[in-house]
């Protein structure tokens, strides 16, 4: 059977261009489905209408249809598209998807585009794809392509670039390669001020058998491996670098968002936390720190990046924040605690050494985190990078797998 991709946009004033790539991805041998996404009209041409999309919002097509905001209607079938897309995927009726738009378009299409699984083809022909990308690409792996000139009409610019696309989407679409999980993928975040750590441990895991992803706790990491562990790739963490949730509280660059931790807790994976660069908070280039930080601890770590040095208050918050989480698990889950500093910057003689902050920080997670048999709290005499720690880590993990991965 030939693949199958569906062909998005809102027909009624980009369905020339939506045409004109469907007919350049039909030529390469695959069958296309066109889906109308207009909320101000309708498209004779589409194969499936807009108000088949509409009647996937939660509260019915009259909650899509007939408003005359354009915000408003963009909204609404956002949410519609993002019920009856993945739905469309699970039932194994299309193979890749792709969308042309303007900021408009984009902004519709984006959020059920995110949704769709890691490794399923997604590309956007956009004109805001140059520039701040991340409110359209999520933790997602869509693929952008610029259209350089606007989505209005076809010109000897946007047939190259729309025909490019086309052509791409048949591509991933025609040449998937399947890659069986022959290993247990297991989730673990790094910075780099934990990475000693973490490539010790990946290593160990690897000699044991599993398939380590490691994912750069920069906001968007943490979240992407939480995505995984929501469409079941991820069979087990270690949340080693825990960075996010500093940025999340105090309002750095790299947060990790309120519901970091929960999915992993809700599928009860075997889980190992600790609390790596704990002890910063990132922000951009020092000029852009806001100004309520100004008698604080900095280090620059690049032209791009400052860290900030948090206290001991914020330690304590961080610790209530994590064991508000962890305290609803209902599988097993250890957390440890390396008594000599949690990053590179923080042991001694170095710029973020601060045992006062640490210890509130160990101090409250121990008196937050509800104790049981299957939820512990240990603290070892090391560093985060020491081999040891790395080894306890390990270690932690085969106790709170127990007889999952033999």
């Amino acid at each position: 059977m030939q693949p199958t991709v569906y062909a998005l946009a809102t027909m009624d004033t980009k369905g020339e261009e939506l045409c004109f790539v469907a007919d350049v991805i039909r030529r390469a041998g695959v069958d296309v489905v066109l889906v109308d996404v207009s909320t101000q009209g309708c498209s004779e041409r589409a194969d499936v209408s807009t108000e088949t999309i509409a009647g996937s919002h939660p509260g019915g097509p009259k909650q899509v249809l007939g408003h005359t905001d354009r915000g408003a209607a963009i909204t609404a079938m956002a949410t519609a598209l993002e019920h009856w897309l993945p739905a469309e995927v699970s039932a194994g009726r299309v193979d890749g998807v792709i969308a042309l738009g303007g900021s408009g378009g984009t902004a519709l299409v984006a959020p059920a585009f995110q949704a769709l699984p890691v490794g399923f083809p997604k590309l956007i022909v956009s004109t805001v794809a140059s520039g701040n990308t991340r409110p359209y690409v999520g933790f997602s792996d869509i693929t952008l392509m610029y259209s350089v000139v606007d989505v209005a009409g076809l010109n000897s610019v946007s047939r190259r670039v729309l025909s490019n696309a086309a052509h791409a989407i048949a591509g991933m679409v025609s040449h998937r390669s399947e890659f069986p999980a022959d290993r247990p993928a297991l989730g673990l975040t790094m910075f780099g001020v934990t990475t000693p750590c973490v490539d010790m441990v990946r290593e160990q895991l690897e000699a044991r058998g599993f398939d380590p992803l490691v994912f750069h706790a920069t906001g968007t990491g943490g979240q992407a491996m939480e995505k995984l562990v929501a469409d079941g790739l991820i069979e087990g963490v270690l949340d080693i670098t825990t960075t996010e949730v500093a940025d999340e509280l105090v309002g750095g660059i790299m947060p990790g968002g309120p519901h970091r931790f929960e999915v992993i807790l809700e599928r009860g994976l075997p889980y190992v936390l600790s609390l790596g660069a704990l002890d910063m908070v990132n922000f951009g280039a020092r000029e852009t720190v806001p100004s309520q930080f100004a008698d604080r601890q900095f280090l620059i770590h690049n032209p791009q990046v400052t860290l900030m040095r948090t206290t001991a208050e914020e330690n304590r918050q961080f610790a209530r924040w994590i064991a508000e989480k962890i305290n609803r698990s209902t599988s097993p889950v250890e957390i440890l605690i390396p008594e000599q500093g949690i990053s590179m910057l923080d042991k001694t003689g170095e710029a973020f050494y601060d045992p006062q902050a640490d210890q509130c920080l160990f101090e409250t997670l121990e008196q937050e985190i509800q104790q049981t048999a299957d939820r512990r709290v240990t603290r070892h005499d090391c560093h985060i990078n020491d081999t040891a720690f790395a080894e306890a880590l390990v270690s932690a993990f085969a106790r709170v797998s127990g007889n999952r991965f033999q």
